[in-house]
This record gives C-alpha cells, structure tokens and sequence, in this order.
C-alpha cells in the first residue's frame, strides 16, 4: 500500500475529507520550496502535490504559467524537484507527495530511471497531465513495481467510455477537474460539479479528489462536501509569490492552509 492509499484510507476510516495542497517547485526560487512544503503539511495538508515547471504548462492558468516561468529562471528541473523531496523526506515521512506535470520531462529522464529517481526521493504518486491513457502503461508498470501512484484526470468534457478506461486504469485517487479551463479560473459551478463527482465516485473504486477553481475556505467546503477532497493550487501559488520575506510567507501559508483545512473538516461532519 502506497502512502497516498494509506492516507485515504484512513481518512475514509474516519470520514474525513482530504486536503491537497499544490506548489510549484523552485517558486519564488529553490531555497523556498522545502520550508514550504513544511508549512503545508504543518497547516494540515494531507496530500502535498509538487509541479514541475515547464515551459508550456497548457492546463495552467496565469498563476501557475508564472510560478513556473520564475522557477525555470533558476534552472529548476525535473531532477532538482526530486531532490527537493528528498530533503522533505528528511524531516517528514508520512506525508504523501505527488509529482505533477508534463510528460516530456519524465520522458527525457526516462521512464525506468525516473521511476527509480522517483522511488529513492519519497515521491508517492505522479499526475501528467499530457498522458493520454492509451500510451500510460510502460509508466504505469514502471511506477507500479516502485509502488508509486499514477494518477488520472478526467474532466466536465470526458466522454463515458473514455471515463470508464480512465478509472479502471487509476489508483491513488481521480482528480476530477471541476471546470472547463485552466487552473485559477473564475466560473465554478458547484451544483454541477457535485452531480458529476456523485457519479464518479459511484462508479470508481478509488477516492474522487476535484480541483481547479477552489480558491478559498468557501468553495473548498462547498466541494468537499460531496467529494473524498479538494485539490488547492493557485491560492497558494499566489501566496507563494506574493510575500518576498521567507518567515513571512511561511507563516501566511501555513495559516491558510489551517483555514482550508477547517473547512474541509466541516465539509467532513456535514456529509
């Protein structure tokens, strides 16, 4: 069992909703992310998701695109995020860490060493956002024999058949993308999303995570209620970039991961 299945399980167990939290590794520069990754799981983040910048990150909205543009100014790679979780690991062995990003950088490693690189750093799980499922399975046999998650996304425009192969396909968890657009976007609509997240989680045999789109305490409720979590990401990209004083940042993301968290858990009693 993976530490992300193990996280969920227990969080089921006691039903409670998942808190996922989101930043870009090497943003605002590299000495930020490890503290960083700290304050989330401090504020009560159960699941860590850590990008990888790239050059042409489509799904992503301003924030993000951003976040990586300043992360790549320093050089940060694929190997540097991996070694950013490795120093995570030195201090913090329970919480789950999921890679997220473009496929190219994991091809231009290589499937084999990267699952490997993956495996020897602490990374739990991995989400491409490029990887069409039909071409998933040497990453995912790669991943599986390190015991490391590949995690699908489905979204509002997601046709039946292909959900079905989708989620026979998934393990760790769905990402339920809540809208149609890019990350950071202004237009959710919660009655609908949580009819699709219903159904999805009907069908699936793995927790149903959803994100984009949640910006605050208030709309991580409201999605959660109905959900297994809620993904946050460019709220705290945004913070992320905003406080240029270390322990200042530090200290704001941790407390907004506390509010999140709060609201998750509310979601959780009132399910």
């Amino acid at each position: 069992m993976s530490r992300i299945e193990g996280c969920l399980a227990t969080l089921a167990r006691t039903q409670r909703k998942a808190l996922v939290t989101f930043i870009t590794g090497g943003d605002p520069e590299p000495a930020a992310t490890v503290p960083a990754l700290h304050a989330l799981a401090a504020g009560g983040a159960d699941i860590i998701e850590l990008g990888i910048p790239f050059s042409d990150p489509e799904a992503e909205g301003p924030a993000i695109q951003r976040s990586s543009e300043r992360a790549l100014a320093h050089q940060v790679t694929l190997a540097r995020c991996l070694e950013m979780v490795r120093q995570f690991r030195a201090d913090n062995d329970s919480t789950p860490v999921v890679l997220m990003g473009y496929l190219n950088s994991v091809l231009a490693m290589g499937v084999t060493a990267f699952a490997d690189a993956a495996a020897a750093a602490g990374v739990d799980g991995l989400i491409m956002v490029n990887l069409p499922p039909e071409e998933a399975a040497p990453l995912k046999q790669a991943l599986e024999a390190k015991s490391i998650n590949l995690i699908f996304l489905i979204a509002p425009t997601t046709t039946a058949t292909r959900t079905s192969s989708i989620i026979s396909q998934g393990s760790g968890f769905l990402y339920y993308v809540t809208l149609k657009g890019i990350t950071g976007a202004d237009h959710l609509d919660v009655r609908s999303v949580s009819r699709r997240v219903v159904e999805l989680r009907a069908q699936a045999s793995v927790p149903v995570m959803v994100g984009f789109g949640i910006k605050d305490a208030a709309s991580a409720r409201a999605l959660a209620v109905d959900a297994d979590g809620v993904v946050v990401g460019s709220a705290l990209v945004n913070t992320m970039a905003a406080e240029k004083d270390s322990d200042a940042r530090i200290q704001k993301l941790t407390a907004q991961v506390a509010e999140l968290r709060a609201a998750v858990d509310s979601a959780g009693a009132a399910a």
